[in-house]
Formats: structure tokens, C-alpha cells, sequence
């Protein structure tokens, strides 16, 4: 039994709602704020989802080892589309940073439950290739929703807020579409315990948390530094949307880098491409070479995180596959999170870059250096 056309299509809109999480607001995000009576506090619209993310992805993470993961996948979209949807009727600081830490924690029962379905329907290359249209779909995710996003936020304060009525779709397709999967071939190895299957997901966490990191800081330094060099906010659109489109197709080239180079060298390229973007973007001046950036910087996050995704079910067994990939998805949010500090470093936006490229570079060592991420 194989599942569906319909069935991975709905596999892969539900991984678009991570990235939408906090996309959906973003165009409109300072008369959003206003509405939601925040406007003193408008990024942490877009930063607590990631907070709790971190907090309550371990709790996601037994339910699918205990209840399974399409029941677990069902009950996270549930959440996300009345917390999502929910909160345009909320006001106040209170409310509203409730209401988007415990999204956050949906969005990520969301990501670590798509993936577990994922890894009882596929297997091997199969496996990789889902794994690898699940980055594609992330990143295309945040160029549609922005771009819906913006024009919703031109029409009312809330209308963005109907975007996370694609949870309640998600959730109809995956009723329908996505049956429960009886037998699961997950390899089980009797003399690893858990806990050392745990322990080896320390390298995939830390370069997962740093790849997205290096990612995120193109997204957060990105709009000041173009401002700088006078573009306007639609060309910094533009460059931005420009990233994630060379990110889709460089994962949809990933499985054949693996191939031909290895799991632990293709990782290792992905930060080396990273430096690149960083390097170049330091350096930046002309179109051309800012264009040169964006594509370097969209190849390394098509080369590391679907890469990552797939490294965590590989190492995974029945028994902890709900915890290692809610490791992964904190990991992921964590990424995300940590890029704030970003604002607050006394440095400009060139020598940010020249540290987040150097960074890189010591991440590539690693990575060669370290046996568990091969």
C-alpha cells in the first residue's frame, strides 16, 4: 500500500504552516500589533511561536512515541488553526503572547508529526526524496504566504489571520487522504538503548540550531543593510523571495548530493555555502553580487535542514522516533530564535556578516571532523 498523490500533497501543505507561523503576520506586522493593542511589542509577534517551539516540542514528541503520529499530526493542526485563526479576537499583551507561545508549540507538534508519517510511508531514497520536497515546500511556503500575507494585511488588520485556516484544511486532508499506518518500518536494534540514541542526536541538533541560525541571520540583517544601499522594502522583498526560491530547487538537488558526495560532505558544502553568502553579502555593493549572495545563501539552507530532517528518522527506531524529531524541530525553532540577538550586537551589518562567515567555515570543519554526522 502506497500513499496517494493527494496524500503527500497534504503531507506537504502541513509542513508549510511551520514556516507560515510567523510569515502570516509579517507583512502587515506593525498595524497587526496595533490592532492586537501590542505595538510596543510587534516582533514578538513573530518570535514567540519559536519560544514555545522550544518549549513544548518534547511534549509532541512522547505523544507520538505513545498515541502515534497521525493522531498526534491531527491534534496539532486542531490547535494551530483555532490558536492561529483565534488570535485576531485577542487583546492585550497577555493574551496575545499565550496565544502565540502555545501556537509555537503546535506548529512544532506539527513539523515532528508530518515527519514521522513520513518515515512509515517512505523509506530509504523514497524516504530522502519526501524529506527533501519538505524543505522545498517550507521555503515556497514563505514566499506564497508573504506575498498572500501582504495583500491580506491591505485588506483589514485580521484578514491575515485567515491563513491559519489552512490548518483546518490540512486537517481535512490528512482525515482523508492520509490513512493510519498499521505496520511501521522503523529499524529496531535491541542493543541501543534510547538513551544513546539520544545522545547521538547531540550533532544533528547543534548543526541543525547553527543552520538555521546562519539562515535566519540572512533574514533579520538583510532588510536593514539593503536599506543602507537605498533599495526600497519591495526590492528587499524581492532579494528575499529570491533566497527561498534557490533554496526550493537546491533541495530538490540535495538527494542527488548525497549521492554523489555523502551525507556528511554535502553538510559540510551547505555551510561552506553559507560562509560564501555571508562573505559576499559583506562585501556587497552592485546588484550583481548581491544576487551572487542570495543564491549562495539559498543553496545552503537547501543543502542542510531537509538534510538534517532526514539524518534524525535515519538514526531514529520505533521507540524514539517522536523524540528525536521534536529534538529536531526545538532544534529548528531554537535557530530561528536565537537570531534576534542579532539586533542588539553593537557591530554593522558588514561585520556581522564577516563573524556569521567565519562561523560557517568552523561549522564545515566540524562537520567533517565529526563521525556522527555522516
Amino acid at each position: 500500500m502506497q500513499l496517494s498523490r493527494l496524500g503527500e500533497l497534504s503531507l506537504l501543505l502541513v509542513v508549510m504552516l511551520t514556516i507560515m507561523v510567523g510569515a502570516a503576520l509579517a507583512p502587515g506586522l506593525h498595524t497587526v500589533a496595533e490592532g492586537l493593542g501590542v505595538s510596543s511589542y510587534a516582533p514578538l509577534l513573530i518570535t514567540l511561536p519559536a519560544l514555545g517551539a522550544m518549549i513544548f516540542a518534547p511534549l509532541f514528541g512522547k505523544l507520538i512515541d505513545r498515541i502515534g503520529a497521525r493522531t498526534t499530526l491531527l491534534i496539532s493542526l486542531w490547535g494551530y488553526f483555532l490558536l492561529g485563526a483565534g488570535g485576531a479576537f485577542l487583546y492585550g499583551p497577555w493574551q496575545v503572547a499565550i496565544d502565540r507561545i502555545i501556537l509555537g508549540g503546535f506548529a512544532a507538534g506539527l513539523m515532528a508529526a508530518g515527519t514521522a508519517v513520513i518515515s512509515q510511508w517512505y523509506q530509504g531514497p523514497a524516504r530522502l526524496n519526501m524529506i527533501a520536497k519538505q524543505g522545498m515546500a517550507i521555503e515556497l511556503g514563505g514566499v506564497v504566504f508573504l506575498f498572500i500575507g501582504g495583500l491580506l494585511s491591505e485588506l483589514s488588520w485580521q484578514a491575515p489571520f485567515l491563513l491559519y485556516v489552512m490548518g483546518l484544511l490540512c486537517a481535512i486532508l490528512t482525515v482523508f487522504f492520509v490513512p493510519r499506518r498499521k505496520t511501521v518500518e522503523m529499524p529496531e536494534d535491541d542493543n541501543v538503548a534510547d538513551s544513546s540514541n539520544t545522545s547521538s542526536m547531540g550533532p544533528v541538533v547543534l548543526f541543525t540550531i547553527l543552520a538555521m541560525s546562519l539562515f535566519f541571520s540572512f533574514i533579520i540583517s538583510l532588510p536593514g543593510f539593503l536599506a543602507d544601499l537605498q533599495y526600497s522594502e519591495a526590492q528587499t522583498g524581492y532579494v528575499l523571495s529570491f533566497i527561498s526560491l534557490v533554496a526550493v530547487f537546491s533541495a530538490m538537488a540535495m538527494p542527488k548530493m548525497v549521492t554523489r558526495f555523502s551525507v556528511k560532505y554535502t553538510l559540510a558544502i551547505s555551510f561552506l555555502t553559507y560562509a560564501i553568502g555571508h562573505l559576499l553579502f559583506a562585501f556587497s555593493s552592485v546588484n550583481t553580487t548581491i544576487i551572487l549572495a542570495s543564491l549562495f545563501a539559498g543553496i545552503g539552507f537547501g543543502f542542510s535542514i531537509p538534510l538534517l530532517n532526514h539524518s534524525t528518522v535515519e538514526m531514529s527506531n520505533s521507540r524514539n522516533l517522536g523524540r528525536n524529531l521534536s529534538l529536531f524541530a526545538m532544534a529548528v525553532f531554537t535557530g530561528q530564535f536565537v537570531t534576534s540577538i542579532l539586533e542588539f550586537i553593537p557591530l554593522d551589518h558588514g561585520k556581522i556578516f564577516l563573524v556569521c562567515a567565519g562561523l560557517a567555515v568552523l561549522c564545515s570543519i566540524a562537520v567533517v571532523n565529526k563521525k556522527a554526522a555522516s
